[in-house]
């Protein structure tokens, strides 16, 4: 099952067990899925359901991962079941949080989940069919999970990692960000000593939609040709580095170490030090 599904393709899915999940983020999520949403889908929320926010950035990050057993619940209450085959989609070409529910959904234990090629708004010009207003679904009986199966980096797996160089830390983060030009949303400019920046934003072609495989094995190869093969992606909570996860997996390569904290706790943590390239 290729993780990315073109809109086209999504016409011909059979109806029977097809989940469909909008995770556009913002204060304003609800009302945009009020407004128009692909028909059928179910709202998803980031900050409420993909991540658990603390009190402290620092230690964890801006979106840390919630608890399996209250993910768990939120399956629940969405109606998904394990026999589900499930295309989640946002706004931003996959890197607001459809990428995000993609590696939480893979992690938890489903086989069959993509993201939509393109969006929402690919989804538009390919005339798929929208609705408004709220969905009805019923909900199902909670699924019970241990452990995420993706494999996370901490802070100290990362620190450990680099100074022994036996991985490759990528920053997914715009060049601008890594590079520590400006800082639009964390505290500090710059980037974490010995990763290295392909910004998210290189997975995809000049109209929003995904790289082919064959060329986003192509880059990365070019890129990581002399680099331990070991991956840890982040970015700066833990959101964006899992569109770089997806790109990697739907180029065929192993699915990446996330390191959730990423550069919002990395940069908050006292005593760790920053790189810049200005």
């Amino acid at each position: 099952m290729q993780p990315i599904i073109l809109p086209f393709a999504f016409k011909h899915l059979p109806k029977e067990n097809l989940i469909i999940i909008d995770a556009r983020a913002g204060k304003d999520n609800h009302q945009k899925y009020l407004n128009k949403h692909i028909k059928g889908a179910r709202l998803i929320d980031l900050d409420k359901d993909l991540a658990e926010i603390g009190g402290d950035a620092a230690f964890g990050g801006r979106h840390p991962l919630p608890e399996i057993g209250k993910f768990a619940e939120t399956l629940s209450r969405l109606g998904i079941s394990e026999k589900d085959h499930i295309i989640v989609y946002d706004d931003k070409n996959g890197s607001n949080a459809a990428a995000r529910a993609w590696w939480m959904l893979r992690s938890f234990g489903f086989e069959k989940v993509q993201v939509l090629d393109g969006g929402i708004q690919n989804a538009e010009k390919q005339g798929l069919e929208f609705s408004d207003g709220e969905e009805s679904f019923e909900k199902v009986e909670v699924i019970k999970k241990e452990n995420w199966l993706f494999p996370i980096s901490n802070l100290e797996d990362v620190e450990n990692e680099l100074i022994n160089h036996s991985s490759t830390v990528i920053d997914v983060r715009d060049a601008y960000r890594y590079n520590g030009e400006s800082e639009p949303i964390d505290l500090v400019a710059g980037h974490i000593p010995g990763a290295i920046n392909i910004p998210f934003s290189e997975n995809l072609d000049k109209s929003g939609n995904f790289l082919s495989p064959e060329k986003l094995w192509e880059k990365y190869m070019e890129f990581l040709k002399e680099s331990p093969e070991h991956l840890i992606v982040h970015c700066g909570s833990g959101v964006t580095a899992c569109h770089t996860a997806l790109a990697l997996a739907y180029a065929g390569f192993p699915v990446p170490d996330l390191y959730i904290g990423s550069w919002s706790e990395w940069s908050r943590r006292e005593g760790k030090e920053i790189a810049k390239e200005i």
